[in-house]
């Protein structure tokens, strides 16, 4: 305040990369790679228990993915919610974005990786 011996501080707090959003880009990603097993498998394997070994490693794939969407969700939301000044506030939403979709790929890969191995399978 000028004229008077006080003074006002506002301390700005960085804002703090979002450990959801870390998460759900790292998950996202292991499901896109859990979804080259399950097609691989399931070819590989026509003739035997293929389709039953892709199954499991399909069941893998879809919880990644899935978990990745729900935790890339909330990331955005823990991103988005208004924080008053001197609370923590979050950043990386291209990062929540990123798991976002990488999840939904993963999960959309793995389920047409075990379609086709029981394609396969069943012929």
């Amino acid at each position: 305040m000028p004229g008077t011996p006080f003074g006002v501080v506002h301390l700005d707090v960085p804002a703090v990369t979002s450990g959801l959003a870390v998460g759900s880009l790292v998950v996202g990603i292991v499901s896109i790679l859990v979804s080259l097993p399950v097609a691989g498998i399931g070819m590989i394997g026509a003739g035997g228990d293929g389709a039953w070994a892709a199954g499991a490693f399909a069941m893998l794939g879809v919880l990644t993915g899935a978990g990745a969407v729900g935790i890339g969700l909330f990331g955005l939301r823990q991103i988005r919610r208004p924080s008053p000044p001197p609370a923590v506030r979050f950043s990386g939403r291209g990062l929540a974005w990123a798991g976002v979709s990488c999840g939904g790929a993963g999960l959309l890969l793995n389920l047409g990786g075990l379609g086709l191995a029981l394609l396969v399978g069943w012929s």
